[in-house]
């Protein structure tokens, strides 16, 4: 099996440690998928090309994870400050004019073709990829994270109908709520809907027929990147070992479990190299 993430890259700044880690959704889900069992694993995407643009690449390169169709952008990398609150992330702040802001990625022919070699697309809503979607999604499947950042109606219509595979975080959300949203999802064409709960575990919707999720108790020293890990196994369970959704998604579960027993969002501390941005006094 072969998947390509397309979207956003980062480092994290822990400020607690001084130190950056390497992480964006579509770089996260690209990484885990190739410790967790895919034949291969690619990046695209668009690097800055400052010292952390250069940790990015070489960590990639060190976890097998390919970025030969990506672009670099004269400008920084997405470096967003992190602070840690009993364990759970907490982003400060995140500056807006790195390369990803500067200019959006396209896709031209050459990708399009480059494409068709994959058996899964994964995107996201930090991605701003949704126009391309249709386009990606007759080559390939497709999965699609919505993180909490977008669940309106207009937005789904543009976006679900495209996508075989839906990731939403939902904590916040009852339980009316989250079966809206799913048969939203279903009926704009989307075959399976999870929806992440945190502590709560998560709710699953394959085809219609739903079932929750419990998580897996570990001590916890960093949240960040759970998320990204739990997709990530879902969809290498799933592909590679039979769709068996309750399966895969028990080994999401585990795997969202552990990628809280370290830090960062798959390991790789870089000290700070002196250019990031300060937090507000």
């Amino acid at each position: 099996m072969k998947l390509l993430a397309i979207g956003d890259n980062v480092v994290d700044c822990y400020l607690h440690q001084q130190k950056y880690y390497p992480g964006g959704n579509a770089v996260n889900v690209a990484v885990n998928c190739r410790r967790y069992g895919f034949g291969e694993a690619s990046y695209l995407g668009i690097f800055g090309t400052d010292k952390k643009a250069e940790h990015l690449q070489a960590c990639l390169q060190s976890e097998g994870v390919t970025f030969e169709r990506s672009r670099q952008m004269v400008g920084r990398s997405g470096s967003p400050l992190v602070s840690l609150v009993e364990g759970d992330r907490v982003f400060v702040r995140s500056r807006k004019d790195t390369a990803q802001h500067l200019v959006r990625l396209n896709l031209t022919p050459a990708d399009f073709l480059y494409i068709e070699g994959f058996d899964l697309v994964h995107s996201s809503c930090y991605s701003f990829l949704e126009p391309l979607l249709p386009e990606i999604r007759k080559r390939t499947l497709l999965s699609f994270d919505f993180s909490n950042k977008r669940r309106d109606d207009e937005y789904l219509k543009t976006v679900c109908p495209w996508l075989d595979f839906a990731f939403f975080s939902g904590a916040e959300m009852t339980q009316a709520e989250q079966d809206s949203l799913m048969d939203r999802c279903h009926s704009l064409g989307t075959a399976l809907v999870c929806i992440t709960m945190g502590v709560k575990g998560s709710y699953f919707s394959y085809k219609g027929q739903r079932f929750h999720q419990g998580i897996v108790p570990v001590t916890a020293i960093d949240t960040l990147g759970a998320g990204d890990a739990f997709i990530a196994g879902f969809l290498t369970h799933f592909l590679t070992q039979g769709k068996d959704v309750e399966a895969s998604a028990a080994y999401a579960a585990q795997k969202g479990a552990e990628a809280c027993t370290y830090a960062g969002g798959w390991g790789y501390a870089h000290d700070f190299d002196g250019d990031e941005e300060a937090p507000e006094p």
